[in-house]
């Protein structure tokens, strides 16, 4: 580690953030283990293998803190960011969730209207999955020690056939679930008082739904048409794929004009001199998909009004771990992991 203290990138998503997970969380963690995916995995959560239960069935569990500002922008706020992100979690992971949990820690002087509302798009939001939400805690801070609500999530989910985001092999498809940017560009819009003149909101959404049907396809062979999943929040884009080729070896290839954007987006970022690819999402899905087999998935998530933009946007390639975006020129570039969240406290 570079410096003595916590800094902002240290939680941003990118190369500092995995610099402290490795050297000091990883190290100092010695039982990270309860079924095939624990923690060193550094996955979207991990599983707990139950003996005897249900063929095998695997629990898995994430957890999540949210820490958005301001709570209330575009679209929702941060109760349905808290929800969605961890049944999201789950979802990449192959997993039907079971069960949230939800801590909220409120600083004095925060209107009890705004957050009754909070609470009640949480309910709305896990409704939609048809998740509870069995147990929470709640603590109160000085107004000086915390400025806005603060919220932690967890969630326990159950599959007989986890997703792991090291999965893909070459040849494989990756596909986006729907456009790229809309929460991160929104919300530094909301927060900043910019008029893109546009109605551009959060992509903010829980995914289940969307995303299960997918599960029971089958090549065949009886293997899972479904490869890897990864759910691409801070960072963007470009995290996320670079986690996915690092952990599975290969290389992928994407298409820039493949990639769905919003105009609002796109001009957005190329006003204020942003990646795109590095802007969060919290209602979209990358999926590595056996090949062949893109279109039926396809064709599944557009029948969802979650996946209506969904769209191929590249391919997994024999190369070493690196990711690789090929323009509408042709001309070549490495998409790299992105040192921090271009716009902070996203999520």
């Amino acid at each position: 580690m570079k410096s003595n203290t916590i800094s902002l990138e240290h939680g941003a998503g990118g190369e500092v953030m995995q610099a402290l997970i490795g050297e000091i969380i990883l190290k100092n963690f010695h039982n990270k283990s309860a079924g095939s995916i624990g923690l060193e995995c550094l996955d979207d959560g991990s599983t707990v293998r139950l003996e005897d239960f249900n063929n095998g069935c695997e629990l898995v569990m994430t957890t999540d803190s949210h820490v958005i500002t301001p709570a209330f922008f575009p679209n929702t706020n941060i109760g349905r960011l808290a929800v969605a992100g961890t049944v999201n979690d789950l979802t990449v992971m192959g997993a039907k969730p079971l069960a949230l949990t939800c801590a909220v820690i409120v600083p004095e002087g925060f209107p009890l209207k705004e957050f009754e509302e909070i609470i009640k798009t949480m309910d709305k939001t896990a409704a939609e999955v048809g998740v509870p939400i069995i147990t929470g805690d709640t603590k109160t801070m000085e107004k000086t020690a915390l400025d806005s609500i603060i919220l932690n999530t967890a969630g326990l989910g159950i599959t007989d056939s986890p997703v792991r985001d090291s999965g893909l092999q070459p040849g494989d498809k990756i596909l986006v679930t729907g456009t790229i940017g809309d929460h991160g560009i929104s919300l530094m819009a909301h927060r900043e008082g910019f008029d893109f003149d546009t109605d551009l909101a959060s992509d903010s959404a829980p995914l289940w739904k969307l995303i299960e049907p997918l599960l029971k396809l089958r090549t065949p062979e009886g293997k899972p048409v479904i490869t890897a999943m990864k759910d691409p929040t801070r960072g963007g884009l470009a995290n996320a794929l670079n986690e996915m080729a690092e952990k599975s070896g290969a290389g992928i290839l994407i298409e820039e004009d493949w990639i769905p954007f919003k105009p609002a987006v796109s001009a957005a970022c190329e006003m204020l001199g942003l990646d795109p690819l590095e802007v969060a999402n919290e209602g979209k899905a990358i999926i590595g998909v056996k090949p062949g087999f893109e279109e039926e998935v396809l064709s599944i998530l557009r029948q969802h009004p979650y996946g209506r933009d969904a769209a191929v946007i590249g391919e997994v390639t024999p190369d070493k771990k690196e990711v690789v975006l090929r323009n509408r020129f042709g001309g070549m570039r490495f998409v790299d992991v992105p040192a921090g969240d271009p716009i902070p406290r996203v999520c």
